[in-house]
Parts: C-alpha cells; structure tokens; sequence
C-alpha cells in the first residue's frame, strides 16, 4: 500500500493533472457518472465497500477548496448535488461521507478538486484523528 501521508507531503500542483487525463480519457478509470460538470468513478485504493470521486470536467482553477471564489459556487453545488445522485445510485441509502481534502496536511495528493464518497460500512467518528 502506498504511503498517503508521504505522498501528500511530497504532492505538488500540476497544469495537468491525472484527473485531467482521465476526464480527457487518455488513461482508463471505472466511470459510474458523468455529465456536462462532473465525472464520478471508483477510487482505485478504495477505502471502504464502495469509495468513488466526484470531479470537474473542468476545474476552472479549483486546484483545492481554498482556491474557490464566488465564481465557483455553481460548479461546487453541481458536484455535491451529483456525489448525492450518485450515492443514491451505488445503494448507499443508510448514509455515506463526503471528503474533501485541501493541502498536503489533509492528505490531498492530486491537485485537482475531489469529492471522496465513501460508505457501504458503519463509519466511525472522528475520522482520521
């Protein structure tokens, strides 16, 4: 398993991005959403039964939540509403959590704005402290 926290700590902004080339669909992912905004698909080290991204097509300069402006308000409730529609989609109708990690002290690793989706398992509180 890779180690997340190292990873973070070494991460750094890219004009391009992974997520970029997946929604460019030069590299291949498990797709489960898309529409004109956002992709959604799998997490490839998923931490929990079911564990996806909810992303934009087009970050318009969201590299990280404390990136977003007033501009960006449409696009961020567009991706909420969809990593909803979606969970909905997967079955997770007894709950599910939504992360959003912004900087390397969160453990962001891809400079492109992400929704994580996870659930399918009874969560537990707090995570990750």
């Amino acid at each position: 398993m890779v180690d997340e926290i190292a990873k973070a700590q070494t991460a750094i902004p890219e004009e391009v991005t992974l997520f970029d080339k997946i929604v460019a669909k030069k590299i291949p992912a498990n797709i489960i959403y898309e529409d004109d905004l956002a992709l959604a698909f799998r997490d490839i080290n998923p931490v929990t039964p079911t564990h996806f991204l909810v992303i934009p097509k087009d970050r318009k300069g969201l590299s990280q939540l404390s990136k977003a402006t007033p501009e960006h308000a449409q696009l961020l409730g567009h991706l909420l509403i969809t990593a909803a529609k979606v969970a909905a989609q997967e079955g997770l109708d007894n709950g599910f959590r939504t992360v959003i990690n912004d900087g390397k002290d969160a453990g962001q690793t891809v400079y492109h704005l992400h929704i994580h989706v996870i659930g399918g398992k009874q969560l537990s509180w707090p995570p990750g402290v």
